[in-house]
């Protein structure tokens, strides 16, 4: 039986983590569909609709070690409790509210992760330098990588000496090869929580080991490659534009769905002791609370966000586009492997000026990159500053 003052906060704990996915829902999925969009290969409305059950899917499938990261590794030696839980989230959600009305992209993990800090600094925990220094490390590597893979992919796809026959191809042969090594929820693993297609197929099959790999897993990544290319490879020997902008489309799909894996986390984390430690419940309830307000967001709030971003889209074209979405994909899957909560709008800016730099120019002003970055610098200290207070004002009148 659950005491009235933890079921009045259970329920306001519920409300935030809701609001908090309806707003990544809403912003942060847009991004993967509208270079489709903007290349005329989907309908906003069908698109707003895809994303919502893609994100969702990924949030219940891929965003259990992100939610954890964020519930249990920030700080040590305390347990966040249900009013540190609403004091994270509402502070998150108040700078994600700031970025939407000044109209720059606040990165959802700087102020996650800056309110869960300073809300476990107020509850009098230690600060976890380890886990702050992989997080930073990742952080700042991110639109080298990112910028870095976007260049190299359009500058290849520009090249005169690639066919479209080979480079697009090619490029859907290392997202089908990637795709065979993705964590997802409902694949069994004998020795992790979360399986792949190729650690599936490999331990189904009973494949040998050769140094510790299982010899089957780089071939049905091989395997999955492949068919990837072959089928890319053959709708644009029938139509260039047509076998393009299905790759394009189902690259979209792919980022959606890896989004949500990456996103939800940062909305269910700060919920993770109280649902698994006081209620008991297992770690699909909550998920499964985040990705409906992702799913919700992304059916409600991203039409409007998807029409303005497909027209930015519709200018890089469809082949910048590709090259922008293509490291999103790659990072956000990395992030997710290793449990740590990013930014999609950080990879997305970063692709796109990486794909610019391959044309000869960025295609984004300078001033709005500076002061984008200089936003999410002051986001993410702010918000620890501003979550130690939230938490000492919410622990004074409601209590701990």
């Amino acid at each position: 039986m659950i005491a009235p003052v933890l079921f009045v906060q259970v329920l306001v704990a519920v409300a935030a983590c809701l609001y908090m996915a309806w707003v990544l829902g809403a912003n942060s999925n847009s991004p993967p569909f509208a270079p489709a969009i903007g290349a005329n290969a989907i309908s906003t409305m069908r698109a707003a609709f895809v994303i919502g059950l893609l994100a969702g899917a990924g949030a219940v499938l891929q965003g259990g070690a992100i939610s954890e990261t964020v519930g249990a590794d920030l700080i040590r030696g305390v347990d966040i409790t249900a009013t540190a839980a609403i004091a994270g989230l509402l502070t998150a959600a108040t700078f994600m509210g700031v970025g939407i009305y000044t109209r720059y992209p606040v990165p959802a993990a700087f102020a996650t992760t800056g309110a869960m800090v300073g809300v476990g600094l107020s509850l009098g925990g230690d600060p976890a330098t380890g886990t702050y220094r992989r997080l930073g490390t990742f952080w700042a590597l991110v639109p080298i990588m990112s910028g870095g893979l976007a260049f190299a992919t359009a500058t290849v796809l520009r090249r005169d000496d690639v066919p479209e026959t080979v480079g697009v191809p090619l490029l859907a042969g290392l997202v089908g090869a990637i795709i065979a090594n993705v964590r997802l929820g409902v694949l069994p693993d004998p020795e992790r929580d979360q399986g792949t297609i190729a650690a599936f197929v490999s331990w189904q099959l009973g494949s040998p080991s050769v140094a510790g790999v299982e010899v089957l897993v780089p071939l049905v990544s091989v395997a999955l490659g492949a068919l990837a290319f072959r089928e890319i490879r053959r709708r644009i020997r029938t139509s260039v534009e047509d076998g393009i902008r299905t790759f394009l489309l189902v690259l979209g799909g792919i980022v959606a769905f890896s989004s949500g894996g990456s996103q939800v986390g940062l909305a269910t984390g700060p919920l993770e002791h109280l649902f698994r430690v006081e209620l008991g419940f297992p770690g699909v309830v909550l998920l499964s609370i985040g990705a409906a307000g992702i799913l919700a967001g992304a059916w409600m709030g991203a039409p409007r966000l998807l029409q303005a971003t497909s027209r930015e889209y519709a200018q890089l074209g469809v082949r910048r586009s590709i090259a922008a979405l293509v490291p999103g994909f790659v990072i956000a899957q990395l992030a997710i492997a290793l449990g740590i909560p990013i930014s999609f709008n950080n990879i997305v800016l970063s692709g796109v000026i990486g794909g610019g730099l391959a044309a000869g120019s960025a295609g984004v002003s300078r001033r709005k990159i500076g002061v984008t970055l200089t936003f999410w610098i002051l986001t993410l200290v702010s918000s620890v500053l501003l979550g130690f207070g939230v938490y000492r004002a919410l622990a004074v009148v409601v209590g701990p």
